[in-house]
């Protein structure tokens, strides 16, 4: 769900990292979707040569996917001239996030962070180009500095990390609409196949390689060449079948990335961790997090709606391997697997548990929405958004008022003010009997809610971002001045600074936080609606 102010905070993000001219190329990508070079050239008014730069720059840094799309009659003049370019949208919002990804590094395997830190801040990087960065910050012999950028590396592969970059250009087959394929299987269905997959979603699944090479790499020592395999299920039949390849790949330049896509499944466990905690106990959020932790690996999408059930006795091992959990009885972590509301279900002789993680989730909207509303427009109005809310369905007046205690003359007002901004939704209804009357029905929709929501979350970043920009100007300024026009001491500015970064930089994770939960952490409700 790119909004408006989405895009503005898209297009700033650009801007301050890279430049005007980059951000130009990026906003028309944002703004019309895929577009050939010829397309941007005419959009942005920027030579030929600017936006190849700039496009060079946006796919170095994960932020635009090349594709070509294959023409019925097989590709025309070639591939090339037929090559678009998609801008994406969600690796442009993680550069907000580099600082929680490394956090996450930082406390599983510290000796990583420097090697992730790199990735994250060049984009792509070959295997060669990080023993290098890693020579040049020590002073450690060529192939001990060697060995310990593999190793390292392959700890990240294993977690999954770090991945291999995509295909830089994969095709694909161009849809043909079947009239009677739809017809046969009904308007229903036709629509829900068109909105299950966009085009960003097929361009990332044609060019995503299959998981034994993503998390694979081919370390070159000297002349002599040596595969090492992290991560596969399917390892042996996986590797039959790369030995294949190995006199080309021998040669092939393996880029290596960061994998936002395990980043955000690990800020998505915590989020729920968290509410679950604050919204029931210690307990059942011990339990849920040795749940989450015992099928991370079998976790393949960031949006994944249950997890992968477990038996009782496999749950209750995995809460019994963290210290917080070994006070737990057996009873305990039962009651908490009901607190949680899991589903079970008989798998032989045992009974299997699953966590419907999206429900968490709905609840930690929930949340952050009346919260707002609470902080907004005061108690009696978050009352009656509540009421609405839990309802889910068109309310009149009156029963809003005589159910929330809410007085009569108040309560309208305050209806109006939350449907004005967007927050509720009206239906006049005219009744004509002996005498005509007009009752109003108000309910919470939820679809065009969240948009609204995420669009003003959208809007607080962008403003808290150039605030961040202007401070940090306004900083540089004040340190050129001469020493007889400077106010404050260097001590002051430095301590002023530091409270202000503090300040800013700490409100626009917490609004991160909210925007993931509306943005990264579910599929749009406007898809599902």
């Amino acid at each position: 769900m790119v909004t408006q102010y989405g895009i503005k905070l898209g297009v700033h993000l650009m801007t301050n990292q890279f430049g005007n001219i980059v951000a130009k190329v990026c906003e028309s990508l944002l703004r019309r979707g895929p577009l050939t070079l010829q397309l941007i050239v005419r959009f942005t008014e920027l030579t030929p040569q600017q936006v190849k730069s700039s496009l060079l720059i946006l796919i170095q840094h994960n932020c635009v996917q090349a594709f070509s799309l294959e023409q019925q009659d097989g590709l025309e003049d070639g591939p090339k001239a037929n090559t678009q370019y998609l801008a994406l949208f969600n690796n442009i919002l993680h550069r907000m996030r580099f600082s929680k990804f490394l956090k996450i590094v930082s406390s599983e395997f510290d000796e990583c962070k420097e090697l992730l830190e790199g990735l994250l801040q060049h984009g792509r990087l070959t295997l060669k180009q990080m023993v290098e960065r890693e020579r040049e910050k020590s002073s450690k012999k060529d192939g001990n500095c060697e060995d310990i950028v593999q190793e390292n590396l392959l700890k990240l592969l294993a977690a999954r990390y770090v991945e291999r970059c995509p295909i830089h250009e994969p095709v694909l087959a161009t849809p043909v609409k079947d009239e009677t394929t739809a017809k046969r299987r009904g308007a229903k269905s036709s629509k829900r196949n068109e909105e299950s997959e966009t085009i960003e979603q097929r361009v990332l699944g044609a060019a995503a390689p299959m998981d034994a090479q993503r998390f694979s790499i081919i370390t070159n020592t000297g002349s002599n060449v040596s595969r090492e395999t992290s991560v596969g299920e399917k390892r042996k039949y996986d590797a039959l079948e790369l030995d294949r390849e190995s006199a080309v790949e021998e040669e092939e330049v393996v880029l290596l990335r960061a994998n936002f896509e395990e980043f955000m499944c690990r800020l998505r466990h915590k989020a729920c961790i968290e509410n679950v905690r604050t919204r029931l106990d210690d307990g059942a959020s011990i339990v849920l997090r040795a749940m989450l932790e015992a099928v991370r690996s079998l976790e393949k999408r960031v949006k994944t709606e249950k997890s992968v059930p477990l038996s009782l006795n496999t749950i209750f091992e995995e809460v019994m391997n963290s210290e917080e959990g070994r006070g737990m009885t057996l009873d305990r972590v039962r009651a908490s697997l009901v607190q949680l509301g899991c589903s079970s279900s008989a798998r032989g002789t045992d009974e299997s548990y699953s966590i419907d993680l999206k429900k968490i989730v709905e609840l930690a909207q929930n949340d952050e929405v009346e919260s707002i509303v609470l902080k907004r427009y005061g108690r009696n109005a978050y009352k009656m958004f509540r009421l609405l809310s839990k309802t889910g369905c068109l309310v009149e007046t009156e029963k809003i008022s005589d159910t929330t205690f809410v007085e009569k003359k108040e309560a309208p007002k305050m209806l109006f003010k939350l449907w004005s901004d967007g927050y509720l939704h009206m239906e006049k209804i005219t009744v004509a009997a002996a005498r005509q009357s007009q009752f109003l029905l108000w309910k919470v929709n939820k679809p065009s809610l969240q948009e609204h929501v995420l669009d003003e979350m959208f809007h607080a970043a962008l403003n808290l971002s150039k605030r961040v920009a202007y401070e940090r100007e306004k900083e540089k300024e004040l340190i050129n001045l001469p020493a007889d026009k400077q106010v404050m001491s260097r001590e002051e500015r430095h301590k002023r600074r530091r409270n202000v970064a503090f300040v800013l930089e700490s409100s626009l994770r917490e609004l991160d936080d909210a925007v993931m939960l509306f943005h990264d952490f579910e599929e749009p409700s406007l898809l599902k609606a």
